[in-house]
């Protein structure tokens, strides 16, 4: 709970943020965002494609 807690919080004070700042810098912010949620998708998904011998 206090977790869910926390995170409220903290989208409050992101969105707020973003409801104050130019539409500019959101959309760059975003897409740096964007960008960064790509490649660690790509990288989760070609580390679990490759078969992995640990002996």
């Amino acid at each position: 709970m206090l977790f869910l807690v926390a995170a409220l919080l903290l989208l409050g004070t992101v969105l707020g943020t973003v409801a104050q700042a130019p539409p500019t810098i959101s959309l760059a912010v975003a897409a740096v965002i964007g960008v960064w949620l790509v490649a660690f998708a790509v990288r989760e998904r070609h580390g679990r494609r490759t078969v992995r011998s640990d002996s």
